[in-house]
């Protein structure tokens, strides 16, 4: 709960908190259960991506430092078994949800007042526009935000089919102020493209055919009300186009020229080393020797291309995309038509790292990467214990009959 209630506000804290855990979950691990929750595609999958980043060591060029540093962002995978394991037998699983709920409902309040007051900002946050940020940075804050306002949106849902009306209005209230928080407060145009993607899967999901498209139909026609009201979502947006034609005229380093940029150099460095990559670390140092002698914004040593698939490319080639896209999917099929809200919650996750990994590495990044990891194991530690249920009530059943 702690982790997970720690994880919007602070690196340090999460750090803290997971070593703590560890020193009170080792001694309880019991090998044969844990090594039948290790046989699963959703544990060997994230185990297969750090093996594989520790191998990269070995065919990377540069000191060990810079490879053991390379094999750092993956390596919070490692936690992933123990997470599904712990929380196969854990019933508890809604408890760090609700922490997670209510620290980012604390720092959803926070961020309101600061967009209506600014002067009440005592924290300071890190980016080009902080306005209504209170901690980090935007993307980290709409991560966060989404992931929210969906699993609220769900849980709107499931109270109202069991007819608790306040409940769900009470729920959905909430989840309508997260959502308000990104379009009109701050957003990172990232979180458009995966809003859009998981409000398609939520109305498929939870609605009949009819009532999923008629709740498609009143997203479509929100969408003109949302730009009209919005003057910061609008500017937001057409800044894009703004942003590409100072690059390709000026080659002044903005976000989308950026991005542009470094998505041009990965391709040529995967061409160089397409099977294997050039190693664990590479990353790193390939951007950072592209940027000497340049100037500017354009000097910054940057660790990514802000895109996780070319982040793996670059360092493992065809075979570390091979071991991404098979984790992604061992852990979106750990959800798949599942019913429940800790399926649901797991599928965003996915779902919204997936999206957002076009234009960020955030696999690798530390709140969206401990997202994830937290996000995945325990809700797929709820899946693995409902399976296990599943399984020892089949023979019973067959026996009887």
């Amino acid at each position: 709960m702690l982790i997970a209630a720690s994880i919007p506000w602070s690196t340090t804290a999460v750090s803290v908190f997971l070593l703590m855990w560890f020193v009170v979950l080792l001694p309880t691990i019991e090998p044969v259960q844990f090594g039948r929750v290790l046989r699963t595609p959703a544990a060997l999958a994230s185990v297969a991506l750090v093996a594989l980043a520790v191998a990269g060591t070995l065919w990377a060029d540069g000191p060990w430092l810079n490879r053991w540093q390379g094999v750092a962002p993956a390596a919070k995978f490692l936690v992933l078994p123990f997470l599904l394991y712990h929380f196969a037998r854990s019933k508890r699983a809604d408890w760090v949800g609700k922490a997670f709920l209510v620290s980012c409902t604390l720092l959803l309040a926070y961020s309101w007042i600061i967009f209506v007051a600014p002067e009440w900002q005592f924290t300071r946050a890190h980016g080009f526009d902080t306005t209504g940020v209170p901690v980090r940075n935007t993307i980290d804050q709409n991560q966060e935000f989404v992931l929210c306002c969906f699993g609220l949106a769900a849980a709107s849902i499931y109270a109202f089919r069991e007819q608790r009306v306040l409940v769900a209005a009470m729920l959905a209230a909430l989840a309508a102020a997260f959502l308000a928080n990104v379009l009109f407060v701050a957003l990172a145009r990232t979180s458009l493209v995966y809003l859009g993607v998981i409000a398609v899967a939520f109305a498929i999901c939870f609605f009949e055919r009819r009532a999923a498209l008629l709740v498609l139909f009143g997203l479509a026609a929100a969408i003109p009300a949302i730009w009209i009201s919005s003057p910061y979502l609008r500017n937001r947006i057409e800044h894009v186009a703004v942003e590409y034609r100072e690059y390709r005229e000026t080659n002044r380093p903005t976000s989308t020229g950026q991005r542009l940029a470094y998505w041009s150099q990965s391709i040529d460095w995967i061409r160089e080393a397409p099977v294997v990559g050039h190693g664990t670390g590479s990353a790193r140092q390939l951007f950072g020797a592209a940027a000497i002698g340049k100037q500017g914004a354009w000097a910054d040593k940057i660790a990514n291309p802000h895109n996780q698939t070319l982040y793996v490319a670059i360092q493992w080639g065809v075979l570390g995309c091979v071991v991404l896209f098979a984790m992604w999917i061992a852990h979106f099929r750990l959800f798949m038509a599942r019913a429940g809200l800790a399926a649901w919650i797991g599928a965003v996750v996915v779902t919204q790292n997936v999206t957002s990994s076009l234009f960020n590495s955030h696999l690798f990044d530390f709140a969206e990467g401990w997202l994830y990891v937290i996000g995945v194991g325990v809700a797929g530690g709820v899946m693995l214990r409902n399976s296990a249920a599943l399984a020892r009530e089949t023979p019973a059943k067959s026996q009887r009959a």
